[in-house]
């Protein structure tokens, strides 16, 4: 099996924890879900030698484990911070400035403070990540980003458009 093989397989793994991710309302089981994607898909940065993506999913990983206990903005800033060091230390080019930007806005979402507005800005970090993987070319991360983003909005539909449809109050955890 090729190296490129492996590291779309790990992607695979990932996609099981992206999708489930957007299905759970409680926002700490949504982000450590999610947290456990990113380490799957730093691995798979690593095989394709996207050093940026590496490292920034990687500090994805942590910055969504923390998030899922904290809101706090001195850890937004702090992930915010390893990101552009990390962007700096391994910097390519235009793959780097699409994988800064996603992550970016990301951990501005993971540190929101409902789950409500942790999926809208939600969605503007996954369309960067799916330009990032054209890009690089990863078929399977495409994939998975567009999976992720579907489930974000079935998610969104299901807690907070549909509710208000029915004319039922919408929960905030």
């Amino acid at each position: 099996m090729t190296v490129f093989a492996i590291s779309q397989l790990l992607v695979g793994v990932a996609l099981v924890f992206d999708i489930l991710s957007f299905q759970f309302k409680n926002r700490k089981y949504i982000l450590h879900s999610i947290a456990i994607a990113c380490f799957f898909m730093a691995a798979h940065f690593l095989l394709l030698d996207q050093w940026t993506a590496t490292v920034l999913m990687a500090v994805s990983g942590a910055r969504y484990a923390v998030s899922g206990y904290t809101t706090e903005r001195r850890w937004m800033y702090f992930f915010s911070v390893l990101a552009v060091v990390g962007t700096v230390w391994t910097y390519a080019g235009l793959v780097s400035i699409l994988s800064f930007g996603a992550t970016f806005v990301l951990t501005i979402a993971a540190f929101s403070k409902t789950d409500k507005r942790l999926r809208e800005i939600t969605f503007f970090g996954v369309v960067l990540w799916i330009a990032h993987n054209i890009v690089v070319w990863s078929p399977s991360a495409i994939g998975l980003e567009s999976f992720f983003l579907i489930s974000n909005v079935i998610g969104y539909y299901r807690y907070y458009i549909r509710p208000a449809r029915l004319g039922l109050a919408v929960e905030q955890e």
